[in-house]
């Protein structure tokens, strides 16, 4: 029985993705890790972490129709491992394995009726804030927790009562619009028109110009920056997230941390660039998006060396609002 088999056996209903495809990054990024193993200590819990993600990633698949969450008390990092930066190669064959256990996750999208469920924390002055949003497949409701002040008397608001709002299809008309404005679905079908190569899907997500262009970004800067706000979308379709690994994988100076805490204590591996000057952009030192080490699920990112941290705790597809997964 090889090691990806043992480990599989540990979650029977866990699919394997195909030896093939996942052999030569596999057996590349083991050699690499057991080089860069620091005097003599045990490769295989370092390579645990990378593929334990391509035996199970099934079972958390954060796709359209699939239930998602990681609650704030799921297993935490071991006590004892450390935090362990790879170099570009070992980097880019865990990248290639995350993309390769993406690309095979379901894609069928909710129904127009179905809420995409979000509950995200933010972290000012080191404490955090925690909001839930519930947002209609079609575009046409929406609802938080708590809720939004409205403008003027506030004396009767309860920001503990769930607020949902409610209007008319407004696809059509933003598209005859002009405007940039998507729904949910409106984005999610963009994103699957895109072609499944990374150098080909970045080159159509810089034309639609989406987050503005910055005079003197650098090529590497400015895909750094798209591929952060996309992967804050709730739902990706899965080519798109396997091309946005072996986009990241293309970065230069882009590394992949294994050992790693997300900004909630969640056990998790992260990918960060450095910026030493600041960049067009403002941003400057440390840029870090952390990914579940099993599902590769995307869980919260720190901009600027911690600066601004926030994480994704929770989020799925639901019936209603205030609906939990």
């Amino acid at each position: 029985m090889n090691e990806l088999s043992e480990i599989r056996g540990l979650r029977a209903d866990a699919p394997l993705p195909d030896a093939d495809r996942l052999a030569a990054p596999r057996a590349r990024l083991i050699a690499a890790l057991r080089q860069e193993t620091h005097r003599g200590r045990a490769a295989l819990p370092g390579r645990r972490m990378i593929l334990v993600g391509a035996a199970t990633a099934g079972a958390l698949a954060v796709t359209a129709g699939i239930v998602a969450t990681l609650p704030e008390d799921s297993p935490r990092v071991p006590a004892g491992k450390r935090p362990q930066v790879l170099s570009a190669g070992a980097s880019a064959d865990a990248l290639e394995l995350a993309a390769a256990t993406v690309e095979k996750h379901d894609g069928t999208e909710p129904g127009p009726k179905q809420w995409v469920y979000e509950k995200s924390t933010v972290f000012v002055q080191g404490k955090p804030q925690s909001s839930e949003e519930w947002t209609r497949w079609d575009g046409t409701g929406q609802a938080n927790l708590p809720g939004i002040p409205p403008a003027g008397d506030i004396s009767d608001f309860d920001p503990d009562e769930l607020q949902v709002w409610y209007g008319p299809n407004q696809e059509e008309k933003w598209k005859e619009e002009g405007y940039d404005d998507r729904s949910q679905r409106q984005f999610y079908r963009f994103l699957a028109t895109l072609p499944s190569d990374p150098d080909r899907m970045m080159k159509r997500i810089r034309e639609e110009r989406a987050i503005g262009t910055i005079d003197g970004e650098t090529r590497a800067q400015r895909d750094w920056r798209e591929i952060d706000v996309l992967y804050r979308s709730v739902l990706i379709p899965p080519k798109v997230q396997a091309g946005l690994f072996r986009a990241l994988a293309k970065i230069p100076g882009a590394r992949v941390t294994t050992g790693v805490k997300d900004p909630l204590g969640r056990a998790a591996i992260g990918v960060s660039v450095n910026y030493a000057e600041k960049a067009p952009s403002g941003s400057q030192g440390k840029q870090e998006i952390f990914f579940d080490p099993e599902s590769y699920a995307y869980l919260g990112q720190t901009l600027n060396d911690g600066e601004m941290v926030s994480a994704r705790a929770a989020w799925g597809v639901v019936n209603k609002p205030g609906a939990h997964p």
